[in-house]
């Protein structure tokens, strides 16, 4: 979503959380789920792949082939458990090859 001239979006704890996520090596973006599901709903807008609730954050991702699953999912849960305590799920919904770019929605297209 484009900004408004004059109107500056401050940052929430989701969009904190995927940017974070976003910066671990192996990690390719967000992924919606399945059913485009996974998010968080803002006013005028959505975080794709970042669930958060009580005591629960839900992070959903797409990987580049090759990166170590186990390793990587375990170092985005400890960056996001130093920023959002309490429990962090991990879910690895997707690998792309090279060449491969992910939409906006966190889906893999060629």
């Amino acid at each position: 979503m484009a900004e408004q001239p004059g109107k500056q979006q401050t940052a929430t704890p989701a969009d904190i959380v995927a940017e974070a996520v976003g910066s671990v090596p192996g990690v390719a973006g967000l992924h919606s789920g399945m059913f485009g599901e996974v998010g968080t709903y803002l006013p005028g807008r959505r975080v794709s792949g970042v669930r958060l609730s009580e005591g629960v954050t839900e992070v959903h991702v797409t990987l580049h082939f090759g990166a170590p699953v186990r390793q990587t999912a375990a170092q985005i849960r400890d960056v996001v458990a130093t920023m959002v305590g309490g429990r962090v799920d991990v879910t690895v919904e997707d690998v792309v090859a090279p060449g491969y770019e992910l939409d906006t929605e966190g889906s893999s297209r060629a």
